[in-house]
């Protein structure tokens, strides 16, 4: 063997380009709900990442390297969730981490993430307390902490509410956190809450609560759920002859409530960073991709992940991939919480946030709020 054969297979063995540069697929692994009651968030989520896959990789890649995603369905569970994790994280090789869909699994499966000092990026999780865990966890999932002030004070001003009623799912991360951050802001806005009543996951009759609601005089109620329950509450009010506002957090944003909920969908207000109506031309042109591949709209679930992948690519065009696995966990740790990008959902950036002790953990999506008000089975601006 010569000189000149002996470069090319050591070229060939190590995943080095001519120039020395890693050339091969880049792995992330996406951690998603495809099935069970979450799979409602999770397939749309899916759906928005295979789209900015899609557009990056036949736009050349990362340095003319493909991303490969590697998708597991982590059924909304918080077992599944950390068992996916570890077999990315030590059996895959991936090179960082997208999901869980739920805040419940992110709370149990992130610390997997954090010990191994690899890059885990929610895209929907916006309970309080998810991004302390560490300085390896991240998303772009706007906080109910930020979103539920906005949407409420909106929702007072343009119905005139004085006072209001809570119901809350008691045994879930996510809607234990809106319900906190409710009333805090309640509280902040010297909004008097008449009556707070709650139910567990798997819930089928709220008739009870609701009747309690009817009775206590409150103008608006105050909802803290997951579409799943939340879209039955609607029904029920409605058929009680409750003809109140609902307002809620970003659990109840999407399109699967108009399917559940058809005609008692109306005055429902929600909070998020992305709607269907921007007239962004970011937005319009994710708008038409999404279209174009599923024939139908998107929701915020798919416009968060179709973002998050752009973030992400941003951030990976800035590091020197050598197909050393630590090395680049690491590097893309350091260069993602200056990464900005203005996409679907308008301009982003990130913020620091402290743990429980009061040192800098992992980071926060910063982004303007949209108010939304349901009519006519469809979000609507609040202007």
């Amino acid at each position: 063997m010569n000189w000149q054969t002996l470069v090319v297979s050591v070229v060939l063995a190590t995943g080095l380009g001519a120039d020395g540069v890693f050339a091969g697929e880049i792995k992330i692994g996406v951690a998603e709900a495809l099935t069970g009651n979450a799979a409602q968030y999770g397939v749309p989520i899916r759906k928005g990442f295979e789209l900015a896959l899609g557009e990056i990789n036949g736009a050349g890649g990362i340095h003319g390297n493909k991303i490969e995603l590697i998708i597991e369905d982590e059924q909304g569970k918080k077992e599944e969730a950390i068992n996916v994790f570890k077999k990315f994280i030590f059996q895959d090789k991936a090179l960082m981490l997208f999901g869980p869909t739920l805040s419940n699994s992110a709370q149990a499966s992130d610390p997997v993430a954090q010990a191994a000092k690899i890059v885990v990026f929610g895209t929907s999780n916006t309970a309080d307390g998810i991004t302390s865990i560490g300085n390896y966890v991240f998303r772009n999932s706007v906080t109910e902490a930020d979103i539920v002030p906005i949407t409420l004070k909106a929702a007072v001003k343009s119905a005139s509410i004085k006072k209001v009623a809570v119901l809350y799912g008691n045994d879930d991360i996510f809607t234990k956190s809106a319900y906190d951050n409710f009333a805090k802001a309640l509280q902040a806005q010297k909004i008097p809450v008449v009556t707070t009543e709650s139910f567990s996951k798997g819930d089928v009759d709220f008739k009870p609560q609701l009747t309690k609601i009817k009775a206590s005089g409150a103008d608006a109620i105050v909802l803290a759920a997951l579409v799943s329950e939340g879209a039955p509450i609607m029904v029920q009010a409605r058929q009680l002859g409750i003809t109140l506002p609902f307002i809620s957090g970003n659990g109840m944003n999407s399109p699967r409530l108009f399917e559940l909920a058809k005609d008692s969908s109306d005055g429902l207000w929600v909070g998020s960073p992305w709607s269907v109506e921007s007239q962004a031309p970011e937005n319009k042109r994710f708008l038409a991709a999404f279209q174009k591949v599923h024939n139908a709209l998107p929701d915020q679930f798919s416009a968060q992940a179709y973002d998050a992948m752009y973030i992400v690519a941003t951030a990976l065009k800035k590091i020197k991939l050598t197909g050393k696995l630590d090395a680049e966990r690491a590097a893309l740790r350091n260069v993602l919480p200056a990464t900005q990008f203005s996409g679907a959902t308008g301009p982003f950036k990130f913020r620091q946030v402290n743990d429980k002790d009061g040192k800098p953990a992992g980071y926060d999506a910063v982004q303007t709020a949209i108010v939304m008000l349901t009519k006519g089975n469809q979000y609507t601006i609040y202007k």
